[in-house]
């Protein structure tokens, strides 16, 4: 190399040979292109470091080799998932959708009588059997069962809910107040 060529024009010369050492590391000819464009941008951006006269060749499988490890080491510690399962477990619904709807629902929820509000606040929130409601406010079974269903009909009614429309809030409980699956077991 002549003391006026730039060491970058040498780097288009080691390719062949880098790409050959990034398949023996990889066992995988697309792993080992990725490989080698990884080193060759890590090697364009740190030129700086390179002294010229020194074995560019070397410089570069080092570069390469490290690259490639730090990549593995990297690997161990992530979780594979090509069908995207791991990633539809950890994600997340806004938190805005929710809070508006939450808010809607206790605008709705402050209009309902006392009665009904106790009776989804025991069954639906609390959790309380019908049984356990009826005794805690005094009164019939049924009547229980007709405040909570009237209730969660009035609360569909004043945040114009359809049958079919599910509601997106956040909150387990609140959740529980206005759906009847939510203690179908009781």
């Amino acid at each position: 190399m002549s003391a006026s060529q730039d060491p970058r024009d040498e780097l288009v010369e080691h390719l062949p040979a880098l790409r050959a050492f990034a398949i023996n590391l990889t066992r995988n000819t697309a792993r080992a292109d990725d490989l080698v464009q990884d080193t060759v941008v890590k090697a364009w951006s740190n030129f700086e470091s390179f002294k010229v006269g020194t074995n560019m060749r070397a410089w570069l499988f080092t570069i390469l080799r490290n690259t490639f490890y730090s990549d593995r080491r990297k690997a161990k510690r992530e979780v594979e998932d090509v069908d995207g399962a791991f990633t539809a477990q950890l994600s997340e619904k806004p938190a805005h959708d929710g809070r508006l709807q939450m808010r809607d629902f206790e605008v709705a929820f402050k209009q309902l009588p006392d009665e009904q509000r106790e009776a989804l606040i025991l069954v639906g929130a609390s959790g309380f059997s019908y049984e356990e409601a009826a005794e805690t406010c005094n009164c019939a079974i049924g009547t229980i069962k007709s405040r909570v269903n009237r209730g969660r009909a009035q609360l569909a009614e004043l945040m114009s809910l359809n049958d079919d429309e599910t509601l997106e809030i956040t909150d387990t409980a609140t959740t529980a107040v206005i759906t009847s699956k939510a203690i179908s077991g009781i």
